[in-house]
């Protein structure tokens, strides 16, 4: 993986600025909030803006400031359909990828183009970085709202360079020192089944792609399964250089579940034994003061906004986080991911 060293103005400070068209006199630019870094607002200046023919023109412009703000969110633009978002991907990324090595509940709406989670819509869905407990990560996410909820239902997001700037130096040398260790057990109970996981019935394709990432393979009785994997909780972004907190740390360890779901859960099942679990790198566990110390900087950094039809949010999975809030009436936002990263290429 090549490492581009960013350019000042990429990472410099955010800059507050009043709402600019573009050269093209096509398109307006705007902060959703001057208090958050992220995301850059893009609207159509004037009626019928295209935005595939239009993002597919401007790709290398919009790459810059993806970088630049971690978030862009294309809003006015009468994206009406699945199709139309699949192609959107297209003109700004090499396409949508299978989603693979699955830790949430998705349903394919056509393509590679997914329901975003398929959880209840009474919980919230703690703020995170798609597949960073994974070897293998996308480095572009994409989600498009289809049908805004009646109530509720954001995706907020927010900064991981806000994320690890709340987080201190002490946490931070440890887990440098450590890495984190991902304990996982598919079917019992609450997980999904390692079938719905590796998308195949065959324990030896599970077996191989385990072993092609450096994942492994324990099988129980009755054909379940539990994984074991460490991975990095700093990476380096192949883009900008930077040292980025990127992990599932937070999101997979079991004191982040709502109390209701979390003490169930161990009412049944020991701490190598739960659906998902996190520890230091060399097995040990994770400090409770050190979980309340990362969830509340996660939280922190949240800029919420509420979905509007035809919304499409460009996401540099590894400069943002996302979740979701509760939400009432139907709901319909998807997601695509893109341009495939092992974890392993950017370990700091």
């Amino acid at each position: 993986m090549s490492i581009v060293p960013p350019s000042p103005r990429a990472l410099g400070a955010v800059r507050r600025k009043a709402m600019n068209v573009s050269e093209q006199q096509l398109v307006t630019e705007r902060l959703l909030s001057p208090d958050h870094a992220l995301p850059l607002v893009i609207e159509p200046a004037v009626s019928g803006v295209d935005l595939i023919a239009w993002a597919a023109r401007e790709r290398e412009s919009l790459e810059k400031k993806l970088l630049e703000y971690g978030a862009l969110l294309f809003r006015g633009f009468n994206v009406a359909s699945v199709e139309q978002f699949d192609q959107v991907i297209a003109a700004l990324s090499p396409g949508a990828l299978e989603y693979m090595f699955r830790a949430s509940p998705r349903t394919r709406v056509g393509g590679n183009i997914y329901t975003s989670t398929d959880y209840p819509a009474d919980q919230m869905i703690f703020p995170h970085n798609e597949h960073s407990y994974s070897p293998r990560f996308p480095l572009r996410l994409f989600f498009y709202c289809q049908l805004p909820s009646e109530t509720g239902g954001e995706t907020p997001i927010g900064s991981t360079r806000a994320v690890k700037a709340k987080i201190s130096p002490q946490i931070q040398a440890r887990f440098r020192e450590k890495g984190v260790l991902y304990v996982r057990n598919y079917g019992d109970g609450f997980g999904l089944p390692w079938q719905s996981v590796f998308q195949s019935e065959d324990r030896r394709e599970v077996e191989a792609y385990c072993a092609s990432v450096g994942i492994d393979v324990e099988w129980k009785d009755n054909n379940r399964l539990r994984t074991r994997q460490r991975g990095p909780a700093v990476v380096r972004h192949p883009r900008t250089g930077e040292e980025v907190w990127f992990n599932h740390a937070t999101f997979f360890h079991i004191s982040t579940l709502p109390e209701r779901i979390r003490d169930s859960l161990l009412s049944n099942f020991n701490d190598l034994d739960l659906p998902t679990n996190t520890f230091y790198g060399d097995g040990e566990p994770i400090e409770p003061q050190v979980l309340e110390s990362l969830r509340a900087a996660y939280l922190d950094s949240l800029v919420r906004f509420s979905w509007q039809q035809g919304d499409v949010l460009f996401i540099d999975n590894m400069l943002a986080v996302h979740g979701r809030e509760p939400f009432t009436g139907k709901r319909a936002i998807m997601t695509g991911m893109a341009e495939a990263l092992l974890s392993s290429d950017g370990a700091v």
